[in-house]
């Protein structure tokens, strides 16, 4: 996203980050028991929710399809619970006159609708829109889902952008250089076409 200045994925961990992910560690421990009363079978997730939700409190899940918020919940469990990483939801779903004022400020930004493309997409082709797309923090949470993500069928699709994942469930996309890039077919694909 254009809007939003992010730091760069080579970036040292903030000083403040251990404590952070240290602070929501043990809140997810300290909330396991009441999280076992409350959802038996899936103690571990909601006492990940809350302790999240206490470290991210502005983020909103609302608006993914159901199956992108499960694969989001259970690897973000399973970063938080098995490596200690944290991985919180910047930006999800975008109904399509977000995405499309989105889509504008980028144009009017950049002179173009071409490099206005290589950051966000017109709301027709967001996966933003669709309700499958995650830009997430911080870096380590990302590159934690960029090596675990697959579990779950979560997968970074853009060179330009380390934050954006999205859910999908038939397997690794090809990874575009931006947003506006599109999969150029190969020889035997077009070989095909031809007849």
């Amino acid at each position: 996203m254009l809007l939003i200045s992010r730091p760069c994925p080579s970036r040292t961990t903030r000083r403040r980050d251990w404590l952070y992910r240290l602070v929501t560690r043990l809140l997810s421990v300290a909330l396991l028991p009441l999280a076992v009363v409350a959802a038996p079978q899936r103690a571990r997730q909601v006492a990940c929710r809350w302790a999240l939700a206490a470290r991210f409190p502005a983020e909103n899940l609302d608006g993914l399809t159901p199956a992108t918020r499960a694969a989001f919940e259970a690897a973000r469990t399973e970063a938080l619970w098995r490596h200690g990483e944290l991985i919180g939801l910047t930006d999800g779903y975008r109904d399509a006159h977000a995405q499309a004022r989105l889509f504008a400020e980028a144009v009017r930004r950049t002179g173009s609708a071409a490099l206005a493309r290589k950051w966000t997409l017109p709301p027709h082709e967001s996966s933003h829109v669709a309700g499958i797309a995650l830009d997430v923090r911080p870096v380590e949470g990302a590159r934690w889902l960029e090596r675990y993500g697959s579990r779950h069928h979560l997968y970074r699709v853009y060179d330009n952008e380390w934050w954006h994942f999205e859910y999908r469930p038939d397997g690794r996309p090809p990874r575009l250089p931006n947003p506006g890039a599109s999969v150029t077919p190969g020889p035997c694909a077009i070989l095909e076409d031809a007849g």
